[in-house]
């Protein structure tokens, strides 16, 4: 090895050890160690260094905030002329898919973020599924429903029905859940059931709200997979793979590709609630793999 290198990380196994972005085998009873190249668990920085760059990024993000409300309420007697033409639930899936299908791409396209999504052959478009995804950013949910081939429903928290115009249409669209009320939670779960014997889709965050820290993931929470497992719906993992780097870690916006994967959906038939555990793991692992974090 060079001269110079520093040793970062020692391993359980006192016979392996990481220097950079290698591993070295120290294996007793061998005239040579192993060296091989591995992928280093790293925090995820994406700030720009540049004060110049990161002052475009918080001004492109305002932008952005700005053009989703002005959208956002434009299209206001869009949704209004559905629910008088076709009023119940014919008018909410169109103006869901007017939403995820119109809207969103228009948007994106004005803040130049594009998507590029992989493995949407393996959804059955007439199959309801309770979906999972990872939660990083405020530009996640924009993401999901535009990455999706048909429509679903959103469980969303209580807090967003605050913001101006778009907490109208939150508590049109979505199912609302009050965290901090363990009646609201029981509700919701009634509610998501329902809405999944009636053939919709259901979008869950299993981390429960954003990710902010400096992990990949945060810790999962049992109640999508154990809804999975009572209705017998499959779970549809959609991980967004680099949604950090487009908002700089929550601190901004810019412009670039946003890659999302889709996994081929877990079924759940013969699952009982002891195999919540292992279906949310399961979940988890497919998430982290993409993200390139391992357990």
């Amino acid at each position: 090895m060079r001269a110079g290198m520093i040793i970062e990380h020692c391993s359980a196994d006192a016979g392996r050890w990481m220097v950079g972005h290698w591993m070295l085998d120290l294996v007793p009873g061998r005239s040579k160690s192993v060296l091989s190249r591995v992928q280093v668990q790293r925090p995820m920085s994406n700030r720009p260094k540049s004060p110049y760059l990161r002052a475009m990024a918080k001004i492109w993000a305002i932008y952005a905030a700005a053009l989703f409300l002005i959208l956002m309420t434009l299209s206001l007697p869009i949704v209004g002329i559905n629910m008088a033409i076709s009023p119940g639930k014919r008018a909410l899936r169109n103006n869901i898919y007017y939403l995820h299908h119109i809207f969103t791409p228009l948007f994106l396209s004005l803040v130049g973020v594009r998507l590029k999504v992989e493995g949407s052959e393996q959804l059955d478009p007439k199959q309801s599924y309770v979906i999972v995804g990872n939660h990083s950013s405020s530009l996640d949910f924009i993401v999901n429903g535009h990455a999706f081939p048909g429509v679903f429903r959103f469980l969303a928290k209580q807090e967003l029905l605050k913001i101006p115009v778009f907490g109208f249409i939150v508590r049109k669209m979505c199912l609302i859940v009050d965290r901090s009320s363990a009646m609201s939670r029981a509700r919701s779960v009634v509610a998501l059931k329902q809405q999944l014997a009636e053939g919709w889709s259901i979008f869950i965050y299993p981390e429960g709200s954003r990710n902010d820290s400096d992990q990949p993931l945060a810790p999962f929470f049992d109640g999508a997979f154990r809804i999975a497992i009572q209705t017998g719906a499959p779970v549809a993992v959609q991980t967004i793979v680099n949604i950090r780097h487009i908002t700089v870690n929550g601190r901004g916006l810019r412009p670039g590709t946003v890659r999302v994967v889709w996994e081929k959906p877990i079924s759940t038939e013969g699952l009982s609630t002891q195999d919540i555990n292992t279906l949310k793991e399961k979940a988890e692992q497919m998430m982290r793999q993409r993200l390139g974090f391992e357990k």
